[in-house]
């Protein structure tokens, strides 16, 4: 074989070595990345929109709407309630105090604008909660603390169709 021709083959040999590696290569780390990430719209990050609540007859309902999915949720008894970053006091008047933290969340989108419609202190009447505000969005982390005057028996839910976590703090019945 001449030259020319040999650097021909050479190359159409490496070439064809080359695709048939990227063609192997490619179904493995497709199939791998699906079945080991989420959805496009579930890896980014959730938005909490807003926070609401409800007096039922033998419970309150603090309801956290969220756009995305609803991430991991810590509900934790807490002393006091404070303002992430600042430590400032959060002025809700109880004995008793629930901080309810999400994340990975964000009440803000990637331009920095605000998404959270919800109130950002907010003092309610029901049988059980007295109040609720948002006191925190921070690095990843949204937290909210809520105030009561007796101490709190909750239960925590997650809903879908539209997004949402829910915590539900019992009460004797009111009706």
């Amino acid at each position: 074989m001449n030259r020319p021709r040999r650097r021909q083959a050479t190359a159409l040999g490496a070439g064809a070595l080359l695709a048939a590696t990227l063609a192997f290569a490619a179904p493995a780390s497709a199939a791998t990345a699906s079945a080991s990430a989420p959805t496009a719209s579930a890896s980014a990050t959730p938005l909490v929109v807003n926070a609401r609540w409800g007096g039922h007859c033998t419970y309150d309902r603090v309801v956290v709407d969220l756009q995305g999915y609803v991430p991991a949720v810590t509900v934790t008894p807490v002393a006091h309630l404070v303002y992430d970053g600042s430590g400032k006091p959060v002025p809700l008047a109880g004995r008793y105090f629930l901080e309810i933290r999400l994340h990975p969340a964000a009440g803000h989108d990637e331009a920095g604008h605000n998404v959270y419609l919800g109130p950002k202190l907010l003092r309610t009447y029901l049988p059980k909660l007295k109040g609720i505000a948002l006191t925190g969005d921070y690095e990843g982390y949204v937290t909210f603390g809520a105030a009561f005057d007796t101490q709190p028996a909750y239960t925590s839910s997650t809903l879908h169709s539209p997004e949402r976590f829910v915590l539900d703090i019992a009460h004797p019945n009111v009706c």
